[in-house]
């Protein structure tokens, strides 16, 4: 089996010395080479640079963090970034402190929000100030080049800024081509937050027995990721028995049985902002593993472990798509959305879908070294009892694809 990672049950760490895992990495080299791909991502855009108001797209730009979940639904920071020139962030006022040290940031400039919550009835003329420095801005860094690319914006500010002549494009497809390859900062960053996610699955395996809830084992993925200095977790998925099938039910208070299949995807951001994005199935303790739950979770391993065996730089993803291990045909209707999709900061670009697939949303493009892929199976049949949800998180190298978690894959509860 390629590169399954395995380990003895009991061999995952029960505590990581992640302060001096983090002192060990170079965060100004980070920082550095992230900017460095961003702005080589504009230039070849001919944008005279972005203005970024996802809080994932600041960090990446910047360094920066603050507020993150809550600036997600409530835009009110934003970082200027031009192609050449100062970067410029947008800072709450009481917050300008949380950025000392990130030498990324030139300048601190109060934000201006114009979000109903924080400007209530005077949004309108908090977007045209808003607009105005921003406008400002592009004139001032740009010369004759208009070109600004942004992330996330409501129209009350792109209409403004339009009306003051800058040319909007959508800053997504520069940034996640900039967030495709990593540099061996990144890569460090990601080991240690798989790291974490690791040892959080030796605990998970250490809790499940009969009478602990869905919404308890959850809680413990959530406990080890914050007290190893980790930031959140994407989703919920994490489910039991029956409600395996069909994947992306959310965690709840059902009670966990003997010989209940347990399924969960982590969907960590750990350490530093990375992500640890692995799956794993198991069997609660207290009844043996019945010969259909075995039979789904061999059927899930065998794909994810093919899959990982074709990867390799330079290989096109219609061209995988094409190779990839063939989906029995009684599972297809709940197949997982997709086969592989990157990884760094959260889930990023590609996302590669089954060759079937390709004609709806499909699109080519090549694994290169040094990017960081999930690599996914579900596997249940539509009215089926249970289903089994696997992924495993590895790095392309010049060669394949080395794993990066250490959580057992084959599962002795179930192979």
């Amino acid at each position: 089996m390629p590169g399954s990672g395995n380990l003895p049950r009991d061999a995952a760490p029960l505590a990581l010395d992640v302060p001096a895992r983090l002192a060990a990495i170079d965060q100004k080299k980070l920082r550095a080479y992230r900017l460095e791909r961003l702005r080589a991502e504009l230039r070849r855009r001919d944008y005279m640079g972005c203005l970024l108001g996802d809080p994932i797209n600041i960090r990446y730009a910047t360094g920066s963090r603050n507020l993150g979940i809550w600036t997600m639904h409530a835009p009110s920071r934003w970082a200027f970034v031009p192609t050449e020139g100062p970067v410029i962030l947008f800072e709450f006022t009481s917050a300008k402190h949380v950025n000392d040290g990130i030498e990324t940031i030139a300048e601190i400039r109060p934000c201006t929000p114009w979000i109903y919550f924080l400007a209530g009835p005077r949004c309108e003329e908090k977007a045209e100030l808003w607009a105005a420095e921003i406008a400002d801005l592009v004139m001032h860094h740009g010369g004759n080049n208009r070109r600004l690319a942004i992330d996330r914006l409501e129209p009350m500010g792109a209409q403004r800024l339009a009306k003051l002549g800058i040319e909007l494009h959508d800053a997504q497809a520069a940034i996640e081509d900039a967030r495709l390859v990593k540099s061996a900062e990144e890569i460090a960053a990601l080991r240690l937050s798989m790291a974490v996610c690791d040892v959080a699955i030796h605990r998970m395996r250490a809790a499940l027995r009969p009478g602990i809830t869905e919404n308890q084992l959850w809680a413990v993925l959530h406990e080890v990721n914050i007290a190893h200095d980790g930031e959140w977790i994407e989703s919920r998925l994490l489910t039991s028995g029956p409600r395996t099938n069909p994947w992306f039910q959310e965690s709840g208070n059902r009670v966990i049985a003997a010989g209940d299949l347990v399924a969960c995807d982590t969907d960590m951001v750990g350490p530093l902002g990375y992500l640890a994005d692995i799956s794993r199935s198991w069997v609660c303790p207290g009844k043996k593993p019945s010969d259909e739950q075995r039979r789904l979770y061999a059927i899930a391993q065998e794909q994810v472990e093919f899959n990982m065996g074709i990867i390799k730089p330079g290989l096109g993803f219609r061209e995988f798509a094409e190779k990839c291990w063939p989906v029995p045909e009684e599972f297809l209707p709940n197949r997982y959305m997709m086969m592989v999709h990157g990884v760094g900061l959260v889930d990023e670009y590609p996302s590669i879908a089954y060759a079937r697939d390709f004609k709806d949303w499909g699109y080519d493009g090549v694994f290169a070294e040094n990017m960081v892929v999930s690599v996914e199976s579900y596997i249940g049949e539509v009215g089926g009892q249970e289903g089994v949800k696997l992924e495993q998180e590895v790095l392309v190298t010049a060669t394949g694809v080395e794993p990066l978690s250490k959580a057992p894959f084959t599962d002795a509860l179930v192979v």
